[in-house]
């Protein structure tokens, strides 16, 4: 297929189409990655030929790694200044987190699109088909299912706004025809050339091959990648009704589904259902050797307080007939001290502790006279007798009977005066310390983002 202004159009996001959450279509802002390679300088520059009615912003990431990242820089704003296109460039800090400078230089690039993206905004990439090849190869290597075999997708969610790759059906050949023949002149990156980075290798190496045998291959992937999206679409449908069946819901950290509808289930669909749940809350979704460990110690193992399977930043747990998904950098954690009495206090959890003045409730209030208070944490051992009861008990045996979950059993924050233990947490007042009129209404809640 030739490239042309033209043929871009039946690829483009319809103008007479609201993106999803948003207000507006007609005059919305189109914000185009601008690299200054060949494929984004093609995509700005027959997006400008096009006089559309929408705004186009080009957003240059300027990764600082290459010694031309400057020269980049400076060419795609006189490219934009030629094209008389708003350019905004951003420099990022690159942090190798041990996955590869390529997914950090990623990671540092989106967190940057998805802070300029508004509600009702695209921002256009120039994947195209050649990319798409190299995707799909990849994930091939490295083991996927339909939805690695999807690749990239034309059109995805991005922050508030949409992101949006209209050169998927165009190769790099097309391009570059364009690219000649509009005098147009772009940057080369010399890193490209390095078959260290095993993209780089498949691009030099492997694709001209396969091109040489197979000269449409590039058109039957593309096809193969939309035919496992169009299946994988039907597989997050499913996954969705089941997150429903399984009474999905928030936990005090993290969120927690029906083990035995889960147990229901077969192998292949709660499977996919747990890789939707915990996708959905931004977690790592288990590999195959984690997905195992499921089935032996969620599924078929002995449910208790110690089952769990932990990778990456979540860890699942079973707790009175639920699973429940962690996120590990959010689970409590023991202050080393006792905390001070204040009206608010701040815990190593994230969590805040409040107390806040109340004249009445319809639940006993801690009095607000008591001195010395302060926040210990348990030691093993405590005892108490929440307001109303008749006997004290253990406080493990009365965290058991509040269904607190195990692993915050811990680091709930219990209300001392002097050396008497008045309050558990915002659970119960303790029987002798409850209010007579006005008292404090206590209160441990996640603090806002």
């Amino acid at each position: 297929m030739t490239f042309s202004p033209s043929r871009l159009t039946a690829f483009l996001p319809h103008l007479d189409r609201k993106p999803e959450g948003s207000q507006v279509s007609n005059g919305a802002t189109w914000w185009v990655a601008l690299s200054g390679g060949l494929d984004s300088c093609v995509l700005l520059h027959s997006l400008t030929a096009l006089n559309l009615p929408v705004t186009l912003h080009a957003l240059h990431i300027n990764h600082q790694i290459s010694p031309s990242a400057n020269a980049w820089q400076a060419h795609c704003a006189d490219l934009c200044a030629q094209l008389n296109i708003a350019f905004t460039a951003v420099k990022v800090d690159v942090k190798n987190k041990g996955r590869g400078i390529e997914d950090a230089a990623r990671e540092a690039r989106y967190a940057v699109f998805e802070q300029h993206i508004k509600s009702g905004d695209y921002l256009l990439t120039a994947h195209h088909a050649d990319d798409q090849t190299e995707t799909l190869l990849l994930r091939l290597m490295r083991g996927t299912g339909p939805r690695g075999l999807a690749a990239m997708a034309q059109e995805r969610s991005l922050g508030q706004g949409t992101l949006f790759r209209p050169l998927l059906h165009f190769s790099r050949a097309e391009l570059e025809e364009y690219a000649s023949t509009q005098n147009l002149i772009w940057v080369n990156d010399e890193s490209n050339a390095d078959d260290h980075y095993d993209r780089n290798y498949l691009r030099n190496q492997v694709m001209p091959l396969l091109r040489e045998r197979w000269p449409a291959f590039a058109g039957k992937w593309q096809q193969t990648a939309e035919l496992c999206a169009a299946n994988e679409s039907l597989i997050e449908e499913l996954a969705a009704q089941d997150l429903v069946l399984a009474d999905c819901k928030p936990a005090v950290v993290g969120t927690s589904i029906s083990l035995g509808y889960v147990e229901s289930l077969s192998v292949a669909r709660r499977h996919n259902l747990i890789r939707t749940w915990l996708r959905g809350q931004g977690l790592s979704t288990p590999e195959q050797q984690h997905l195992q460990q499921i089935e032996q110690q969620i599924i078929g193992g002995r449910q208790d307080a110690e089952t769990q399977v932990t990778w990456g930043d979540v860890s699942l747990r079973v707790y009175r007939q639920r699973i429940y998904a962690l996120p590990l950098a959010d689970l409590p954690r023991v202050p080393d001290s006792p905390l001070e009495f204040a009206p608010t206090i701040a815990l190593p959890s994230g969590f805040l502790f409040t107390f806040e003045r109340l004249e009445s409730s319809d639940k006993p209030l801690l009095n607000r006279h008591l001195p010395n208070l302060h926040l210990r944490f348990r030691q093993g051992g405590e005892r108490c007798r929440p307001a109303g009861r008749a006997h004290s008990q253990t406080l493990k045996r009365l965290l058991q009977d509040y269904g607190v979950e195990p692993w915050l059993r811990e680091t709930l924050p219990l209300v001392y005066s002097n050396d008497d233990l008045v309050a558990v947490a915002d659970l119960w007042v303790c029987e002798g310390f409850q209010a007579q009129g006005a008292g404090f209404r206590l209160s441990c809640r996640k603090q806002p983002n």
